[in-house]
């Protein structure tokens, strides 16, 4: 029961959160606690091997007086809350993207509208409806009414769960052209197409015995699927945005760093990129010098030790610096930057480490930090301050903190001060029910993106997605790794956690977890890697029109346990296994020699492969599907 006397305001939870798309009927939720992935009780794809949707939870958590958190406040006898949401895509509509209009110096370039032809804008903004919602356990009210020349375009749905929090349900995660047969021919700018990401504004008034509150609204984000469930990036959203806040006073970093919570993070997230690129793997992974994650490894890593002192600045020494001019491209985190594709040999073609970050790795390689312990994972046996703090940060650590070139799901935008509201972490929203504008003349640049009374200056239906590539199946079988040929390795990669570029297969597992095969080849098949996106091809054009088509048949990086009995000394207990592709190893002649040197039979594999499909979500009936889209690309 809410206490109505203690409560004086109350507040949207998250402030943004991050759903996605999934051409599934079937959804999971958004994880609640940062650095967690969602629950793969049943996997990420479904029983015919779509992917699921991603589907946050908005709650109302009341404050008092003084702005202290009281409780959370759920639907029941005396309390009422009517939630209203606005959803737009206004991708086609905007500007195209060159580069992140925030970058030094001179190095932003100015764009010019998207379908710069087309006299009629209204027609390419897909903007249905607002929609409201109240009541616990409702569902059906759907955004369906948007259109992209004339074709209707859904954009998701909303629903109420058993204690009246809003769900926000995506859609399908379809793209298309305006024009019959059309074909994508670039990354980000495809003029006459259109996608059904998108965002919007979340207004509630909830009423506590007969008195009512206006509730701060929040925004949610429709992205891309997340292929790289349980990853996460070196550099997340949350640590760009903190970064932001601190620089600018308005949060203070910790008065004491803590290994567990500030260090451990950002050199496990290094070493866990291993599963989805082999560069990361020969670096950092398994059995590497560089794996931080062993237990004798964190045992130097977290202990303040002076005879430590000089192992501690040795890692603090690879790590680039935000505040380094000068091109490293040996320093580490190994990924791209916001120049990189404009420029050549300048600092920001690699990506940093944000200044918060590298400021408390400086204190840790200095010894001054305590181990702390690590994070509590119980988001309901938290406090309410407790689980607000971790509602503000779970959706942004999910989102990569670059490269924005332009990004997976939230961009450059998040980095500026203008675009937050008074309060840090709240999203400066437009006014209920006003649209964002989408002409502020013939070029945008930076100082009128930047400027008050720009495109940051207040958000609404659309704002965020509309800097992102579309379609955005094209963006991300385009931004890969290891751009580079002459290099050792496939590094640097752009966005390996959410767009893995080299993975371990369901087939390696197979024969890694098979302890009737000898050690050293079960071994070959742990340390063997494949491309993400080998059943596009190789030629860049047919590979994305692929893409928009066949996303969903794409296999997605799981945490995976070795079974009992198969454990290897040296070998990680939990590993990332790519699960749920359509694709299949048995129909692969050079699998099948594999198989023969190992004398393996036809009916061996058929058993091993139906075991395979009961722990990894792998089903017998999406064995055609490669048939289909074999048959599909000879006809592109």
């Amino acid at each position: 029961m809410a206490t109505k006397n203690a409560i004086s305001s109350v507040e949207i939870y998250p402030p943004l959160g991050i759903a996605r798309v999934g051409n599934s009927n079937e959804i999971f939720f958004a994880s609640d606690v940062p650095g967690v992935a969602p629950s793969n009780t049943n996997g990420y794809k479904d029983a015919k091997g779509r992917i699921k949707k991603q589907v946050p939870r908005f709650r109302i958590y009341g404050l008092d007086a003084q702005g202290k958190v009281v409780q959370e406040l759920t639907a029941g006898a005396d309390v009422t809350i009517e939630w209203r949401v606005n959803i737009a895509n206004r991708k086609a509509g905007w500007y195209q993207f060159m580069n992140a209009l925030d970058l030094p110096g001179n190095q932003s370039i100015p764009s010019e509208h998207r379908n710069l032809e087309e006299p009629d804008r209204t027609q390419l903004v897909i903007e249905p409806a607002p929609q409201k919602i109240s009541g616990i356990n409702q569902q059906g009210v759907m955004f369906n009414d948007g259109k992209f020349f004339g074709k209707s375009v859904p954009l998701g749905e909303i629903r109420t769960d058993e204690a009246g929090r809003l769900l926000v349900v995506p859609a399908d995660g379809t793209s298309g052209s305006k024009e019959p047969g059309a074909k994508p021919t670039t990354f980000a700018n495809n003029d006459g197409w259109h996608d059904d990401v998108a965002d919007g504004t979340i207004y509630a008034t909830v009423t506590i015995g007969g008195t009512k509150y206006d509730a701060a609204p929040a925004m949610v984000a429709i992205t891309p699927p997340n292929y790289g469930q349980g990853l996460f990036a070196v550099v997340t959203m949350y640590d760009v945005v903190e970064d932001l806040f601190i620089s600018t006073g308005e949060i203070k970093q910790p008065t004491q760093v803590e290994f567990w919570k500030h260090i451990y993070p950002i050199l496990e997230r290094t070493v866990q990129t291993q599963w989805v690129n082999h560069g990361f793997f020969m670096v950092f992974g398994q059995n590497s010098p560089s794996d931080f994650t062993t237990p004798e490894m964190i045992d130097k890593l977290k202990t303040p030790a002076p005879h430590n002192a000089e192992f501690r600045q040795r890692v603090l020494d690879w790590y680039r610096s935000p505040s380094s001019l000068s091109y490293e491209p040996t320093k580490a985190p190994p990924f791209y930057g916001d120049a990189f594709g404009e420029y050549e040999k300048v600092h920001n073609v690699d990506l940093p480490l944000t200044a918060a970050q590298y400021a408390r790795m400086e204190k840790w390689a200095q010894g001054e930090f305590i181990e702390g312990t690590p994070r509590a994972t119980d988001f309901d046996a938290l406090s309410p301050e407790e689980q607000v703090k971790y509602l503000i940060e779970a959706p942004l650590e999910e989102c990569l903190g670059g490269p924005f070139h332009p990004g997976i799901e939230i961009t450059w935008p998040f980095r500026q001060r203008i675009f937050w509201d008074a309060k840090p972490f709240r999203l400066k929203i437009l006014p209920e029910n006003e649209a964002p504008l989408d002409n502020y003349g013939p070029v945008l640049t930076p100082a009128i993106a930047l400027g008050p009374n720009g495109p940051l200056d207040g958000s609404g239906p659309g704002s965020l997605t509309r800097w992102l590539g579309v379609p955005w199946q094209t963006d991300e079988a385009s931004c890969l790794s290891g751009y580079e040929r002459t290099t050792y390795l496939s590094l640097p990669s752009f966005w390996a956690a959410r767009v893995p570029n080299q993975v371990l297969s369901a087939a390696s597992w197979e024969r890694l977890t098979d302890s009737n095969l000898n050690l050293p080849q079960r071994l070959k098949h742990f340390d063997y890697r494949q491309d993400w996106l080998r059943d596009f091809g190789t030629q860049y054009l047919p590979k994305i029109n692929q893409m928009v088509h066949e996303w969903h048949l794409l296999g997605i990086s799981t945490e995976m346990e070795m079974p009992a009995g198969s454990e290897i000394e040296g070998l990680p207990k939990k590993l990332w296994v790519e699960a749920g592709r359509a694709g299949s190893e048995a129909e692969d002649p050079s699998f099948q020699q594999v198989l023969y040197a190992e004398h393996a039979t036809p009916p061996a594999l058929q058993t091993s492969r139906m075991m395979l499909a009961d722990a990894i979500g792998v089903h017998p009936e999406q064995l055609q599907v490669r048939k289909r889209r074999v048959l599909a690309r000879d006809e592109m």
